[in-house]
This record gives structure tokens, C-alpha cells and sequence, in this order.
């Protein structure tokens, strides 16, 4: 029998609830939009040559996201402490499950995101200054892009340590910076572009990359691109624990994060095809810089400024929220003691944010190792959060009495289609990439053990 779990809301040691409405959504916008969208729609384009199926695809993106939103958001109007989904997952089926989320989350999916994404932004920052590939400091060498990758989660460690007034505030600048870039493509491309007038969109799918492929094998190949780009809207439930009124303003701000995104994605994925043949957006290697250096002359410029404005705000992001889900896991007694402190002056999980910071430095220092292991969570990410939406359909008969100020519209079909296509996808790793999938199952296991080693020095 599981031991009975306690609301992370009715824990004594929480953070100040600071955060609104309209900063949850910019967290839960620009937790999706980091650098993705700037360069799938290639791979995408690779497999799909016709213009409604590339579209066809960011429109499912768009569902997948907000049926997940919705069901989620019946989630975050039951559970309104720290932790969002380690939260739902330890509810629904017991505190080991909420910990292996919480140890993929740390130990590899946000610290990578983080190294990655910043190194994505030095590079950009680099080139938009010019700056060489290396820094020679009294005779010693040293890679710029490290350096300034490693100054940026410095940066935005500081910010978020401080207040998380501040964080949000950070949040919704960046955010909002991003979408503006995002904006002048998209009013560029459809006003300057020539190529959507003509485009064929009644054109029969031959996959570029292998023509061999059938189209519903293509479309699913394809929308790897698109999953990877879309995700992240629940970022904003990490939060709920410093925000107001979370019972309404978590589940409000992930369906409001996933509609803004799935809009976004689709007009300026409309842009690209109205200033580049299909066959050309497959060959790019930077898409979106392409598109716009075709369109106007400083549109290689505005590109690189929007990605590096992107990038860095994600980054930020990454360090925002979900360190409240170790916090929470501390609190449980499940992993490391320390981390459910609060800063007396600052009242933010600083240590928490510390340790993430530093284990997404070691990431990035010895980035030729661990640079592939993202892909291999791909599988367990994917099961974890289809396993988070079923949560909702599982709780509703162990715990039928638990206030729901929210309940997911159109239940149950809401939660079934994105079980469905989000559990389709899973499977489809599973068959299609079984060492992928067996690495995961592997790192899990390795989980186990450490939840047993703190969960027994923790009691």
C-alpha cells in the first residue's frame, strides 16, 4: 500500500505567491518557442513536399497541444502547490513515478535544454558582434561560445535566485521580444513572398528525404520536428506554488501558452513557404535565416536577433520553473534535503536553481559526451507525459471528492486524443528506435536506485 501523500500546498516552507495570470502565460509561451521553430520546418519539408500537409502538420502540433493544455489544466486546478506535473504523477499513481520524472527532468531533459540553448544563443550573440571563435586571455585559449554560453546561465541564475517577481518579469520581456521577431517574419514573408501565391496545395506527398516512404510513414517521421518545437506549455503549472489564485491562473495560462503557440507556429511556417520553394526549405541548414535574407537585405540580421533574443529567454525559463519541481521532490523527503529551502531574503528555491545551474554547466563543459542523451529520452519524456494526462482520468475515480474548480472540457475525448496520439508517437519511438527506448528504460532504472538511497537517508 502507497503511503498517503501530502498537497505540496499544505507544506509550511513555500515561496511568496507572486505570479499572475499574464506571466504564467509568457513562461508557458516562451517555455515552447526556444529554437526549434527556426530550423525543423527543414526536416520537416524533408518528408512532407506537400505545402497542406506541412501545414496539416503544425495544425495537429496545435491540437496535440491544446487538448494536452486542457487536460493538464484540470491537474493544476486540483494540485495548486509547487511541482505541477512531478505533482499530478505522484497523486495518481505514488511517490516513485513522481520521482522518476523529477530525476529525467534534472538529471538530463532541462539541464540539456539548457547547455544546448545556450550555446545556441553565444553562437548567435557572437555572430551578431562579431566576435571571434576564440578569446586568448594572458597566452591561454579560450572558445567564446563557451564563454559566453556559460556568462548567460550565469546571468539568468542571478535573476532567478533574486525574486520570482523578477523571473516573471524577465519571463514576459523575453518572451515578448521573441514573439515581435517573430512577427516581422511572418508580416515579411506573407506580404514580400512570392512563392505562396503558386504554391501547389493540392500537390500528391513524395518524401524528398526518401521517396521510398509512404506518405502516413513521412507525415509521422515528420512530426518528430513538430513535437519537439511544441512542447512545453506546462512549464507553467511548475509554478503554480508562487502563484495567485493558481486554481484559475495555472490551468488559464497552459491553454492560453498552447493556443498563442500553435497560432504563432502555423502563420509563420505560412511565411517560410510564401518566400522559399518547398525544395529549398528541405536543403537549408537555417531556414529561417534564408527565408529572410530572400525577402530583405538585413533579414539575416533580424533572424539571428530573434533567435538569440529566444534562446536566452528559454534559458531563463528552464531555470524558472522547473527547479520548484526538485523543491517539491525535497519537500517529499525524495530527493536532496537542502532543496526545499527557501532563501530567508529572497524567498526563491535558490538552491534548488543553483544546483540545476551548475549541473547544466557540467553539461555544457563536457558537451562532446553528453550530447546525444537527449535523444534518447525522447521515449521516456513521451511516457511520462501521457502517463500525466491519464492521471486525469485515473483520479477522477480515486479521487472523486477532491475539489475540481476546472474540469477538462469535452472529458472524456480531450484527454483521449492527445493520449492517443501523444502514446501513438511514444510507440512509434518504441518500434522504430528500440535502443533509443531501451536507454531510457536503462536510466530509469539507475532512478530507482537512487530513490531508494535518498528516500532511505531522508527518513
Amino acid at each position: 500500500m502507497r503511503k498517503e501523500t501530502v498537497d505540496s500546498s499544505d507544506r509550511p516552507a513555500q515561496p511568496a505567491r507572486v505570479l499572475t495570470f499574464p506571466g504564467l502565460t509568457l513562461v508557458a509561451v516562451g517555455s515552447c518557442i526556444g529554437a526549434g521553430i527556426f530550423f525543423t520546418p527543414s526536416m520537416i519539408a524533408g518528408y512532407l513536399s506537400s505545402p497542406l500537409l506541412i501545414l496539416a502538420a503544425w495544425g495537429l502540433g496545435a491540437v496535440v497541444s491544446l487538448t494536452g493544455a486542457l487536460t493538464f489544466a484540470e491537474l493544476g486546478s486540483m494540485f495548486t502547490g509547487a511541482g505541477g506535473q512531478y505533482t499530478y504523477l505522484r497523486e495518481a499513481y505514488g511517490p516513485i513515478i513522481g520521482f522518476l520524472f523529477g530525476w529525467i527532468t534534472f538529471t538530463v531533459v532541462n539541464a540539456a535544454a539548457i547547455a544546448s540553448l545556450s550555446i545556441v544563443f553565444a553562437r548567435y550573440f557572437a555572430y551578431l558582434f562579431a566576435f571571434g571563435e576564440e578569446w586568448s586571455v594572458a597566452g591561454i585559449a579560450f572558445s567564446s561560445t563557451k564563454a559566453i554560453a556559460l556568462a548567460a546561465i550565469a546571468s539568468v541564475c542571478v535573476v532567478n535566485v533574486l525574486r520570482a517577481k523578477l523571473s516573471e518579469i524577465f519571463a514576459g520581456f523575453f518572451t515578448g521580444l521573441k514573439l515581435f521577431g517573430m512577427g516581422a517574419v511572418t508580416v515579411i514573408g506573407l506580404t514580400l513572398g512570392t512563392h505562396g501565391k503558386t504554391l501547389a496545395w493540392t500537390a500528391p506527398n513524395v518524401s524528398l528525404v526518401d521517396p521510398a516512404l509512404s506518405p502516413l510513414a513521412a507525415f509521422a517521421l515528420a512530426f518528430v520536428g513538430v513535437w519537439y518545437s511544441s512542447g512545453g506549455w506546462q512549464h507553467a503549472s511548475y509554478l503554480a506554488g508562487e502563484a495567485k489564485d493558481p486554481s484559475r491562473t495555472v490551468p488559464r495560462a497552459m491553454v492560453a501558452g498552447a493556443l498563442i503557440v500553435g497560432a504563432v507556429y502555423i502563420l509563420i511556417n505560412l511565411a517560410y513557404l510564401s518566400l522559399m520553394p518547398i525544395a529549398d526549405i528541405a536543403a537549408s541548414q537555417s531556414v529561417a535565416a534564408e527565408a529572410m535574407s530572400r525577402a530583405v537585405p538585413w533579414g539575416g540580421t533580424l533572424i539571428a536577433a530573434t533567435i538569440a533574443v529566444s534562446t536566452f529567454g528559454t534559458v531563463g525559463i528552464c531555470l524558472f520553473s522547473a527547479p520548484r519541481i526538485f523543491f517539491a521532490m525535497a519537500a517529499d523527503g525524495v530527493f536532496f534535503k537542502g532543496l526545499a529551502r527557501i532563501h530567508p531574503r529572497f524567498k526563491t528555491p535558490a538552491r534548488a536553481i543553483l544546483l540545476q545551474a551548475a549541473w547544466a554547466v557540467v553539461l555544457l563543459l563536457f558537451w562532446g559526451t553528453f550530447a546525444d542523451i537527449v535523444t534518447y529520452l525522447v521515449f521516456a519524456d513521451t511516457a511520462l507525459i501521457t502517463l500525466t494526462a491519464f492521471a486525469v482520468v485515473r483520479l477522477r475515480k480515486t479521487m472523486p471528492g477532491r475539489p475540481r474548480p476546472y474540469r477538462t472540457l469535452g472529458y472524456p475525448l480531450t484527454p483521449i486524443v492527445f493520449i492517443l496520439i501523444s502514446g501513438g508517437f511514444g510507440l512509434n519511438l518504441l518500434i522504430n528506435r528500440p535502443l533509443h527506448s531501451l536507454a531510457s528504460l536503462g536510466l530509469a532504472a539507475l532512478g530507482l536506485l537512487v530513490y531508494r538511497c535518498l528516500a532511505s537517508r531522508n527518513h
